[in-house]
């Protein structure tokens, strides 16, 4: 048997506000700002193109002030619970049972607990005293997808195991209430919290195998994205020159890694891109425009769940596993994270 993607899973918090009810509280939050400040918060929201979010709290409590110590607190609760929802429900549509894992792979960059949630989910779930484990902690929106190479590695040299990879991310307790910084203002319009879980293992049924994987680091950019650790907790770094780099990575790196496995652009059909923001995937709907290339499902996710970064390419992947998709299709993986870094991953279905 080959080893493929055999299952997925999402999940989403309690709490869900539309937009609208979002940037009423964020007209409060900037009340006391300069006019054309407030107008400009409100217009980076309400460009986002994000119809609704989820989050862990209740909206009052995200726009307040919070310890580290309180937000952190909040995490380790959320995770460990999305953590066990989404793996309970990907074990299930898997037909596997916890014992049958032999690979845990977490990934989530916005809280901080040792042990990783992975020690709690291994605890709840019973898995054998055996089962190996890495927690994927500091690769941002690209954790899932690297999550998934992590795995591929593994299954290629123990080919009859089974991996599971669950990402869970809260960054609606990374705003920070006194900085009315733009990057702060820019990550809490597009981040949002979400689990996902996929469970890789052999099998014969119809589904996605990974055929080949890619890492790429760009030189000299750790300055770009990430978040620095502050007394109130992570305050995110979002710089203009992401975009630029993402473009200069599908021109330079991504034809190329193509074009090793004997394909272009125009051969594949299933685009999983993580979108990032607006402009991101505005300029790669335009470098795909070429190609007669769209986005649909990336851009779907983006405005139902908002940017949750590292689960968000499992988000998209899910959607995929739900489509009816042709024998032999290919499809993309692609996720991007601090370092800077891309992530890419080569499917096929059969």
């Amino acid at each position: 048997m080959i080893s493929k993607i055999i299952s997925t899973s999402t999940a989403t918090p309690e709490y869900r506000y539309n937009s609208g009810e979002i940037i009423e509280h964020i007209k409060k939050w900037v009340k006391n700002q300069p006019e054309s400040y407030q107008k400009k918060v409100v217009k980076i929201f309400e460009g986002a193109q994000i119809d609704q979010k989820y989050s862990i709290l209740p909206i009052e409590k995200i726009f307040s002030p919070m310890t580290f110590e309180e937000k952190n607190n909040h995490y380790i609760n959320a995770v460990i619970d999305l953590g066990a929802k989404v793996l309970d429900d990907a074990l299930k549509k898997a037909d596997l049972e916890a014992k049958d894992i032999d690979y845990i792979i977490t990934t989530s960059c916005t809280g901080y607990m040792i042990p990783s949630f992975d020690a709690y989910l291994i605890n709840g779930f019973n898995f054998k005293q055996d089962i190996q484990r890495l927690p994927v902690t500091e690769m941002g929106c690209a954790g899932g997808a690297a999550g998934l190479i992590y795995a591929d590695h593994f299954l290629k040299a123990y080919p009859y195991k089974n991996v599971a990879v669950i990402s869970v991310e809260i960054p609606s307790i990374t705003f920070q209430y006194n900085d009315f910084s733009i990057d702060n203002v820019v990550g809490s319009a597009v981040f949002a919290d979400g689990a996902a879980c996929a469970i890789l293992g052999p099998t014969t049924k119809f589904a996605p195998e990974i055929i080949d994987t890619q890492m790429h680091h760009f030189s000299n950019t750790t300055d770009i994205l990430g978040f620095n650790l502050t007394n109130s907790g992570f305050k995110v770094v979002l710089s203009e020159k992401v975009p630029d780099k993402i473009i200069e990575y599908f021109e330079n790196t991504m034809v190329p890694f193509l074009a090793r496995n004997n394909l272009a652009i125009k051969d594949v059909n299933n685009l999983i891109f993580h979108p990032g923001g607006k402009r991101i995937t505005l300029m790669i709907q335009d470098f795909m425009n070429e190609f007669g290339k769209e986005l649909t499902e990336s851009k779907e996710i983006m405005r139902l769940y908002g940017n949750m970064s590292s689960a968000t390419v499992l988000f998209i992947l899910d959607r995929f596993l739900n489509k009816n998709i042709r024998p032999d299709d290919y499809g993309l993986i692609l996720g991007f994270g601090p370092g800077f870094a891309a992530q890419s991953l080569l499917l096929r279905w059969h």
